[in-house]
């Protein structure tokens, strides 16, 4: 039976150190030396979808078994330089629709807190950490190949720093933590924010026309069983140590450019940068990619969910 429990309400929403909630709210409102403060109007109204989120807070499970996508991968995003925006005016996802907003440059899937959350894919636990302004508790896992995924709002990690995982393990209870949460509810729907990135860039793991899609079954991802599509094995990640050193020295935040130094491990240092300059890009200059090799779209991703709790994705119109 694979872990799972009840979470408290200090877990599905990420409040605990409230000092340090207090600031990073504060920031996310007005910003900072290196941040623009972020952006809502009132197209960001549209994004409630009341009749999903109450019942998915009331632990809804859908009868066909599949998970309706709340959101969707942005492709033609606002300036970074503008502030994160949840505003909807320049929104187009994969299939040419508006099923997103502004600054979002990932995937949500709607599920109830307590859900399991599965690895897409093998590799190696890079970062746990807890951003309370930008998506809350997360998981970061490198897996090889230039690809690198995170899980965000999360209530409980399953899983450490230099754990190795296996294709579906189990990485994490889903929560709704981070301040959307606190600040919508009960009218934003509960979700897994995911992000994939290639080479170090946000992409959207769909494919748009003749694409290839990050998923192992093309844009209808399923979690994996035995009969499940074959992965590609693990390519080890090699990094550019020039590239990565001028992405560091060209951070305008001189405590964070101290505190990625500081990093001893290699592939920690990689990954954490890369996760800094894509959750807070303002506090860096122009960036040169940091991988040795540049890497093609390949699929290599299984549904994030077990397959006790799900068979696939139902996108919302």
């Amino acid at each position: 039976m694979l872990e799972r429990g009840e979470l408290s309400l200090a877990e599905t929403f990420g409040v605990t150190q409230p000092e340090t909630r207090f600031s990073q709210v504060k920031m996310a409102l007005g910003g900072d030396p290196y941040t623009p403060p972020s952006r809502w109007g009132v197209s960001s109204l549209k994004i409630f979808k009341p009749r999903l989120s109450v019942k998915t807070w009331l632990g809804w499970r859908p009868d066909d078994r599949l998970i309706p996508i709340y959101n969707l991968f942005n492709r033609n995003q606002t300036p970074t330089s503008d502030g994160w925006s949840v505003r909807k005016t320049q929104v187009r996802d994969f299939r040419g629709g508006t099923r997103t907003y502004n600054s979002h440059n990932g995937t949500d899937f709607a599920i109830p807190c307590g859900t399991l959350v599965t690895t897409p894919a093998a590799g190696w636990v890079r970062r746990i950490s807890d951003e309370f302004h930008r998506g809350g508790l997360k998981v970061i896992i490198d897996h090889g190949n230039g690809l690198i995924t995170t899980s965000n709002h999360l209530g409980r990690a399953l899983v450490k720093v230099g754990d190795w995982v296996d294709r579906g393990d189990p990485i994490a209870l889903s929560g709704y933590s981070g301040l959307d949460g606190v600040v919508a509810f009960p009218w934003s729907v509960p979700h897994v924010h995911f992000n994939t990135w290639l080479n170090g860039e946000p992409i959207d793991p769909f494919a748009a026309d003749d694409e290839a899609s990050i998923w192992l079954d093309h844009n209808d991802p399923k979690p994996v069983t035995d009969n499940s599509p074959d992965a590609p094995e693990f390519v080890e990640t090699e990094w550019d140590l020039d590239a990565l050193e001028a992405v560091i020295e060209g951070c305008h935040d001189p405590e964070l450019r101290a505190e990625l130094r500081r990093i001893e491990d290699l592939d920690r240092r990689a990954v954490d940068t890369i996760f800094m300059k894509n959750y807070f890009p303002t506090r860096f200059g122009e960036t040169a990619p940091i991988y040795a090799t540049q890497f093609e779209r390949t699929p290599m991703m299984d549904l994030l969910f077990s397959a006790e709790d799900y068979d696939g994705i139902r996108l919302l119109d």
